[in-house]
């Protein structure tokens, strides 16, 4: 079992709580294409300045826990403030004391596949 890690604070002492979010918006009701739904709300993602990417999927964001739940609600009300019926799917990770994760563990998976030849 891995041992916990030191917690990290910010400089107004608040504890940083590292999160990785897979998360995903779309409007209902609007036809079968949603892409241009979908740019509006990752655009909000990008604007947020939080290091994000995005997939075929999900748009991956990751930041201090109260920083992406931000983001989160910013990027749904870009759709539901527009009056659309809108769906979202948030997976998050919450991983105290680290960061960097959103890159790391992709790499972590490669290294390993690569010593497995």
């Amino acid at each position: 079992m891995e041992s916990p890690q030191e917690q990290q604070t910010s400089d107004s002492g608040k504890q940083y709580i590292n999160t990785v979010a897979a998360l995903c918006i779309a409007p209902s009701g609007v036809g079968d294409e949603l892409s241009t739904y979908v740019a509006q709300a990752v655009a909000t993602i990008r604007d947020s300045g939080l290091p994000n990417e995005t997939n075929a999927m999900f748009t991956n964001i990751e930041g201090d826990l109260d920083d992406v739940l931000k983001v989160v609600r910013e990027a749904t009300m870009k759709l539901a403030g527009q009056g659309y019926r809108t769906g979202v799917t948030l997976k998050l990770d919450i991983r105290p004391g680290f960061t960097g994760q959103l890159t790391r563990k992709p790499e972590l998976v490669d290294e390993i596949l690569d010593q497995q030849g």
